[in-house]
C-alpha cells in the first residue's frame, strides 16, 4: 500500500509515517547506547552491544532520511555491469533490485553490521557455558555470512538478503544462544532478549506479508513500531545481562540426559585469595 507524500513547509516528505518510525526505532537505540556508555561495568558483551546500538541508530536514521523521505533528491542510479547482470541471471537464488535502491544502501551496510554485533554480544555472552570449538565456530560464521550477504546486497540492491541477514542472526544464532543461556543459567538478561526476538520476529511478519491497515499505517509502519519495542527489549536485556564467567557453580545440561558442573575456575582463585582458603588443584576445567 503506497503512502501519499505530505509537505511541511514546502519541503515534500515520502512516506512520512514511515521515516516517522524510523526516526522512533534510531532514537530508542541511541538512547540505549548513550546509557550504556554510561555503565560502570564494561566487557567485550557490552562493547558489542555499544556497536549494535549506535550502528541499527545510525541505520534506521539513514533509512528513514535517505532510504524514504528524501530518495528524490538522490537521483544517481547504480547498474550491474555485464558480469554481474551474468551472474545474477544464472543464479536462481539472485534476484536484482532496482538500481534506484544503489542510495538506500548506507543504511542497509549499516544495518548488517549492527546485526554482526549483537550475534557477536550473544556468542561472547555464552562463551563460559558452551565448548570453545562452538564458540570459535559461531565467530568464523559470524564474520563468513557478514561478507557474503553483504557482497550479494551490494551486487543485487535488494533488500530480501537483508532480510534474510537479519533474520539468520537473530532467529538462529542470538535466539538459540540466548534461550540455551536461560534454560541453564536463568540468566534475567537472556529473557529480555528472547522476548525482543520475539518482537523482531511479529515485525518480520508483518513485514514479509505486507499486512497494512491504512496507507498511513503500512506494513513498513507496523514493523518498524514492533522493532522499536524490540530494540527496547533488548536494550533491557542488555542492562540485565550478568556475566555467566561470575558464578562459581552452573548447571547445565549438556547432553541429553547427562548433568554437568561447570566450575569457574577463575573466580574460585580470586575469592580463595581473599579469604585464604586453600583451592583444590583438580577443580575441573572451564570449558
Amino acid at each position: 500500500m503506497e503512502q501519499p507524500p505530505i509537505e511541511i513547509f514546502g519541503i515534500k516528505i515520502l512516506e512520512p509515517v514511515t521515516t516517522g518510525t524510523d526516526l522512533i526505532v534510531s532514537a530508542i537505540c541511541f538512547f540505549a547506547f548513550i546509557k550504556l556508555v554510561t555503565k560502570e561495568k564494561n566487557s567485550r558483551v557490552v562493547l558489542f552491544l555499544k556497536l549494535y546500538f549506535i550502528l541499527m541508530g545510525i541505520s534506521t536514521a539513514l533509512g528513514g532520511l535517505i532510504g524514504h523521505a528524501f530518495l528524490y533528491k538522490f537521483s544517481t542510479t547504480w547498474a550491474p555491469t555485464g558480469w554481474i547482470k551474468h551472474i545474477i541471471a544464472n543464479i536462481d537464488f539472485l534476484i536484482a533490485g532496482e538500481g534506484a535502491y544503489a542510495w538506500k544502501l548506507p543504511g542497509w551496510i549499516v544495518s548488517m553490521l549492527s546485526i554482526m554485533f549483537i550475534e557477536r554480544a550473544s556468542i561472547e555472552h555464552v562463551r563460559p557455558i558452551v565448548h570453545r570449538s562452538v564458540g570459535n565456530s559461531f565467530k568464523v560464521i559470524n564474520i563468513i555470512e557478514l561478507i557474503s550477504f553483504m557482497a550479494i546486497t551490494i551486487i543485487t540492491l535488494n533488500f530480501k538478503y537483508v532480510e534474510i541477514h537479519s533474520g539468520y542472526g537473530l532467529m538462529f544464532v542470538v535466539l538459540s544462544l540466548q534461550l540455551y543461556a536461560y534454560l541453564t543459567t536463568r540468566n534475567k538478561g537472556s529473557k529480555y532478549f528472547l522476548f525482543g526476538v520475539g518482537w523482531a520476529l511479529i515485525a518480520a511478519l508483518f513485514y514479509m506479508n505486507e499486512v497494512s491497515f491504512h496507507a498511513y499505517f503500512n506494513y513498513n509502519d507496523i514493523s518498524h513500531v514492533f522493532m522499536a519495542v524490540a530494540a527496547a527489549f533488548f536494550y533491557i536485556g542488555a542492562r540485565n545481562l550478568t556475566s555467566l564467567r561470575d558464578a562459581e557453580k552452573i548447571k547445565i545440561t549438556s547432553y541429553p540426559g547427562r548433568l554437568k558442573w561447570i566450575i569457574n575456575r577463575n573466580t574460585v582463585y580470586k575469592n580463595a585469595e581473599k579469604t585464604d582458603m586453600k583451592v583444590d588443584e583438580n577443580l575441573p576445567e572451564e570449558r
